[in-house]
């Protein structure tokens, strides 16, 4: 130990007070600062004996991303949507993605450049830089925020459901969760421009709202595929969060008693949600306009510089 502070060049007094600021800062991200930025309890493994599940948790501001350096990919991200203002400024996209320092992989935007792949959100940029301002958007193009997605499932058939959830559902119900992330099926696939990263096969969005006539809570999931065209109606892939824990090993929602989870996490009921109302509608880059208070610029991410 005196051989290890000694190269280090730390005191043991230094080391002491390093160590309590560790543990306080633990204790602070554990108990209060994690909790309240994820709705019943943070995504967590079914099986903690399979590595490919196990995260790091980032905490950013306005999401958290629970990320895997084994897959290159945060494996769940998850926060918060509020109604829309009427009216927001435009914050204009960053030039280039960032490497998230926290990382061990250290993955950054050239690790997509060629791949045929876009640089996909999960937390998306457009409201999280409405709902919580521009250092918030700027974390969204960290590259712990990133999944590589076909540019026919980002550019149209994601966007369309980042601005139902947005406009929409948000604006409906005032509050509403979201946790998103990859699904990863059949043999492990990785980017042609970087070994680190791997394919996802299909990607997840579910949405929480509390409401006392359901239980205390109200679901509703979807996951779609990388071979999507694009142009297909959002409620075609409407599914049970059941079903996206069984593909994905995660328990979502953890602290929901058991007889309720059981209930809600096994059905796919889109009439509380109105989907019948929004399912085919066309987002801006499949031939529909952009909500009236949406500004943001038309260049989607690309997989080249």
């Amino acid at each position: 130990m005196r051989f290890l502070l000694h190269w280090m060049g730390m005191s043991p007094a230094t080391a002491l007070l390093v160590v309590v600021l560790g543990l306080l800062w633990y204790v602070y991200e554990a108990v209060f600062a994690r909790p309240g930025m994820a709705y019943m309890g943070m995504p967590d493994v079914r099986d903690w004996k399979q590595p490919l599940t196990w995260t790091r948790v980032f905490r950013n501001e306005g999401f958290m991303a629970g990320y895997s350096e084994l897959r290159g990919n945060p494996l769940w991200v998850t926060y918060l949507l509020s109604a829309p203002p009427a009216s927001s400024p435009h914050l204009p996209r960053p030039p280039r993605f960032s490497m998230d320092w926290r990382s061990l992989t250290r993955i950054d935007h050239e690790d997509f450049t060629h791949s045929g792949y876009d640089r996909g959100h999960l937390a998306p940029n457009h409201a999280i830089s409405t709902l919580y301002g521009r250092a918030a958007q700027l974390e969204t193009f960290l590259m712990t925020n990133i999944s590589p997605q076909r540019p026919d499932l980002n550019r149209k058939l994601w966007e369309r459901l980042e601005e139902v959830e947005l406009d929409r559902l948000a604006s409906r119900f005032g509050k509403v969760w979201v946790v998103t992330g990859p699904v990863f099926e059949g043999g492990v696939q990785r980017l042609s421009s970087s070994f680190r990263v791997e394919i996802p096969d299909r990607f997840y969005k579910i949405y929480a709202v509390p409401n006392p006539r359901h239980d205390g809570i109200k679901m509703l999931a979807f996951m779609m595929p990388q071979s999507v065209r694009g142009d297909e109606p959002l409620d075609r892939f409407l599914t049970t969060v059941d079903d996206i824990e069984q593909r994905t090993g995660l328990d979502f929602f953890p602290e929901i008693e058991d007889p309720i989870e059981n209930r809600l996490e096994g059905v796919v009921d889109g009439r509380d949600w109105q989907v019948e109302t929004w399912t085919r509608l066309a987002g801006r880059f499949s031939g529909g306009k952009p909500a009236g208070h949406r500004a943001e610029a038309r260049d989607k991410n690309k997989g080249e510089p």
